[in-house]
């Protein structure tokens, strides 16, 4: 799936993972491909993802909102 990691300030990441776990207001939580569409705020705290050849990376974040939809997920944070 792509994901996108947008600040105010510039893109933090572009490209396609195989799962990222992002710190919901609600609780954390998981995203794989063909997950259900869904539009969620985050609170502080680590992105975190797979790329698809294994590399790990995490982002901190302040707050945003996070959207999946048709295996695209797009991270709108601070």
């Amino acid at each position: 799936m792509k994901l996108e990691i947008i600040t105010p300030d510039k893109k933090l990441f572009e490209g396609e993972v195989k799962f990222a776990s992002f710190p919901g207001s609600e609780g954390s939580f998981g995203v794989l491909d063909n997950h259900a569409p869904l539009i969620a705020t985050l609170k502080a705290g680590k992105v975190e993802l797979t790329e698809l050849d294994n590399t790990r990376q995490e982002f901190m974040v302040k707050s945003g909102v996070v959207e999946v939809r048709n295996n695209k997920v797009t991270v709108l944070a601070e």
